[in-house]
């Protein structure tokens, strides 16, 4: 009688052991989910999948230690700068997966879609709650920043939330500007300091 109570109760334990091994497992695969949706990836691109021996001139060394995430750590910033179709995005994005994966709070826009959002906030007296949202994130990527000539409102609003990450947490841009030519899309030449 003795050992079929003890049975019985490894039982119970072992069952509800399982139950609460698979309500985690269930918290992680929803934790997972709603990270990748948060990041807004526009395709998730991963730095395996960068062809380095295509592009000798990307220190893969470099691009792989950057994947460790010191970088965010130390709140330093990357740039990506070159002509279009040299892996500037997929980079990035390759970057913010590996931080993804480090269980960091990820953020990927292009400069359009995040001036359209910040004046679009603007206009609707919102822009304390989208920045503050914005400033949430660990790591924002900004891609195509620079492609295109922006009015100074909007160059004002976007450098805020880069001005911002000063310090703080990280930011990867993509750019096919030195920053040298910026004033040529951006009015204000102060902002581009």
């Amino acid at each position: 009688m003795a050992e079929e109570a003890v049975r019985q109760k490894q039982s119970h334990l072992s069952y509800l052991e399982a139950l609460l091994g698979a309500e985690v497992e269930e918290r992680d695969r929803n934790a997972v989910a709603r990270r990748i949706t948060e990041a807004h990836f526009p395709k998730v691109k991963t730095l395996e999948g960068f062809a380095f021996s295509d592009a000798p001139h990307i220190p893969a060394v470099l691009v792989r230690k950057l994947a460790e995430g010191d970088y965010l750590q130390r709140s330093e910033p990357i740039i990506f700068l070159g002509e279009t179709g040299t892996g500037k995005t997929h980079l990035a994005t390759g970057l913010a997966v590996e931080a993804w994966q480090q269980k960091k709070r990820v953020r990927f826009t292009t400069a359009a879609q995040l001036v359209n959002e910040l004046t679009e906030a603007k206009n609707n007296s919102e822009l304390n709650r989208v920045t503050n949202r914005r400033a949430r994130y660990e790591l924002i990527v900004i891609d195509e920043l620079a492609y295109v000539a922006m009015p100074e409102a909007a160059a004002e609003l976007l450098f805020q939330i880069i001005a911002g990450r000063a310090e703080r947490p990280a930011i990867i841009v993509t750019t096919n500007l030195p920053s040298s030519e910026w004033t040529t899309m951006f009015p204000n030449a102060r902002l581009c300091g």
